[in-house]
């Protein structure tokens, strides 16, 4: 079977969209449309021209504004009305004028959708497929027929489903799609279905699934293997109520499980990019734990995973994470040990012994703090700052040393209150004090600080606060409950976190900022790193 043999069909810009809290707009769906196209995809279904207005916008703008180089863009639409006339049907006159040169119909395949949603009679449903996808044809539009609601309709009714599949077939579709719509099968009757129903009409069929039973992957690989040849799915299985299934997970089986190269492998190694760039622009996450594509999908945290990873990483890695683009990370716990700090350090440039006392001695460290409620696995600056302290033997000579700080608080008539901060630092010998004020604790103090020390370190200017988390621990209550901080920050070009754990969610948000600056401020210097460069502290700028 060949690439040009086997079809990858997104979805996400039309059934995608139907999920909860998902609302793009035309600039999205175009930005999403260019990543599945350089990801390699075969088709691309961009919405619902005539019946929903910013899809019809989509359609229009992308004929101006989308050069696609893999993917196919694709109209949705249904067939013509019951009793009318297909030639002068808007929904069809608006698929038309959508300009694609592939179109798919959803046209019903169990009677008693035709009979309550229709409300017209099983031959007059069958005219309309018929007719619809003649009048495309003949149109020069290549027509794909989704058959909605097919497993359950071939459950009530095997021979009426059969006769939708031939009438799309003859009628001149090139494949129908059998559609668990409501998401409820499971992979050995999508199998079985799947495989009668290509024995009785020799149509190319297609397959899209619903999650509805947590099964919308594996209901897909089912009918992959009993004869389907085209597959469809959304990003990260966007979509309503459960979802659909995820095409990322769908499209790496295919290839690296099955063989069949629905993607070029240079184009799968894109795939974890195209998931986080995808997700940043629906505002909805995938799940950390994804197949393949999840910031979790190779990461590991117990000690003995770490410690068989030191010698084989294929011993708990079923891929290379590389074939999809990503990568193995290691979390540094308590549940780690020795194992899981050498990986994590040798992870982030450090040069360390297998068994070594530095390595002991962080391994030990960090079991203590995490039994006071620290947590690393979010925070690789705290870690990396431990682990260089560790390996200096615990003699890391800090760029400035902290001697007090304060916060107060100040109202003003009905405006929103202040917050003021003070801190007094000590660098190379000499106190230098700053304050600044801010609309809450840790922005004052990071306004502070950075008055402070930004005229010794220009490079501070680029410090930024992007991700701020508190959690109250568990045993702790009151105002006065001990808290774990953890914070996001960026320089413009990269992330990385830190923790604080105090007796109050100040006391840890300080702990955490001043881990983010120091560790700024270190850059890749530090002992035993690949990149290792000391240098002294700067005088202020100019």
């Amino acid at each position: 079977m060949t690439e040009h043999d086997f079809h990858l069909y997104d979805t996400t810009l039309r059934d995608g969209t139907q999920q909860e809290g998902m609302a793009l707009t035309v600039e999205d769906k175009l930005a999403i449309a260019r990543h599945l196209d350089g990801l390699g995809v075969g088709f691309i279904e961009g919405g619902w021209p005539g019946a929903v207005p910013k899809d019809t916008a989509f359609f229009r703008r992308a004929r101006r504004e989308l050069a696609l180089e893999n993917a196919e863009l694709v109209a949705f639409g249904a067939t013509r009305k019951p009793r009318g006339l297909v030639s002068t049907d808007p929904q069809i006159r608006a698929l038309l004028e959508a300009g694609t040169r592939v179109v798919t119909l959803v046209a019903k395949s169990h009677p008693r959708h035709v009979d309550l949603a229709l409300r017209t009679s099983l031959a007059e449903n069958l005219n309309m497929i018929r007719s619809t996808v003649r009048h495309l044809v003949r149109a020069d539009r290549r027509v794909f027929v989704d058959a909605e609601h097919y497993f359950d309709g071939y459950l009530a009714h095997p021979e009426y489903a059969l006769e939708v599949v031939r009438t799309a077939a003859d009628a001149g579709a090139e494949v129908v799609v059998l559609c668990d719509t409501n998401g409820g099968s499971l992979p050995d009757g999508i199998a079985a279905a799947v495989a009668a129903t290509l024995s009785a009409t020799g149509a190319r069929l297609g397959i899209h699934c619903h999650d509805d039973s947590g099964c919308a992957v594996a209901n897909t690989l089912a009918a992959v293997d009993a004869g389907a040849t085209h597959v469809q799915g959304t990003a990260h299985g966007y979509g309503e109520r459960c979802g659909n299934a995820n095409l990322f997970t769908v499209a790496a089986d295919l290839v690296l499980k099955r063989g069949l190269p629905v993607l070029p492998d240079d184009r799968m190694r894109r795939m974890a990019d195209t998931a986080h760039s995808i997700a940043e622009l629906t505002g909805i996450p995938g799940r950390v734990a994804a197949p393949y594509v999840g910031s979790g999908a190779f990461t590991h945290k117990a000690g003995l995973h770490a410690s068989a990873l030191r010698v084989d990483p294929g011993l708990y890695q079923h891929i290379d994470p590389g074939l999809v683009g990503g990568g193995m990370r290691t979390l540094v716990s308590d549940m780690g040990g020795r194992s899981s700090v050498e990986l994590k350090a040798r992870e982030l440039g450090y040069e360390v012994e297998a068994g070594s006392e530095p390595v002991a001695r962080a391994s030990a460290r960090i079991k203590e703090l995490e039994s006071q409620g620290y947590s690393f696995e979010s925070a690789d600056a705290s870690f990396e700052l431990l682990l260089r302290r560790e390996l200096a033997g615990g003699e890391l000579t800090d760029p400035f040393e902290v001697l007090s700080w304060r916060l107060g608080m100040e109202q003003t008539g009905e405006g929103a209150p202040l917050t003021d901060a003070a801190v007094e630092l000590l660098l190379d010998g000499v106190p230098v004090s700053a304050a600044g004020w801010g609309n809450g604790p840790l922005n004052a103090l990071d306004r502070a600080l950075h008055s402070a020390l930004d005229p010794y370190f220009p490079e501070l200017v680029s410090l930024e606060l992007v991700n701020y988390q508190v959690r109250v621990l568990s045993g702790a209550g009151g105002s006065d409950a001990a808290a774990r901080v953890l914070i996001t920050f960026s320089d413009g070009h990269r992330r990385w976190g830190t923790v604080g754990v105090g007796e109050n969610t100040v006391a840890a948000s300080w702990r955490a900022l001043l881990d983010a600056v120091q560790y700024h401020l270190r850059g890749d210097r530090g002992p035993g790193r690949r990149t290792d460069r000391e240098a002294p502290l700067s005088s202020p700028a100019g």
